[in-house]
């Protein structure tokens, strides 16, 4: 019984012994300033999703729209768990358009939209 107190004690003392008492302070190119980083244009934050909507359109296809806050955007996704495409507008209330053919037009508020997807014409879809 007197062996396994000494034992450990021998223990903690070897796993001390590799420490040292030196400095691991590393600096990469001088004291910090806060100013390296820093830049005077205004950061503006992206527009948040304002609604969710499920679409069922004339040929019976179901498109995915997330309306974003700015009123001139929205994402479009084919797939539940799809990635999306982003639909732009010029103006607020204008057609949304995108790439490959994808094209939004309508409002967040509205029932049914008019949505084009890759391979089908713009259609009347309802939510």
């Amino acid at each position: 019984m007197t062996r396994t107190p000494l034992l450990l004690a021998l223990g903690v003392a070897a796993a001390l012994a590799g420490c040292s008492k030196e400095n691991h302070t590393i600096v990469a190119s001088g004291p910090d300033t806060g100013e390296a980083n820093v830049s005077n244009t205004p950061v503006t934050m992206p527009p948040s999703v304002t609604s969710s909507k499920i679409y069922r359109c004339a040929d019976n296809k179901v498109v995915y729209v997330d309306w974003l806050s700015d009123g001139k955007s929205a994402n479009v996704r084919t797939e539940p768990g799809g990635s999306a495409v982003q639909v732009v507008a010029a103006e607020a209330g204008k057609p949304m358009t995108g790439p490959g053919g994808f094209s939004v037009e309508g409002a967040a508020g509205a029932s049914s939209a008019r949505i084009g997807v890759p391979g089908h014409p713009a259609q009347g879809c309802k939510a």
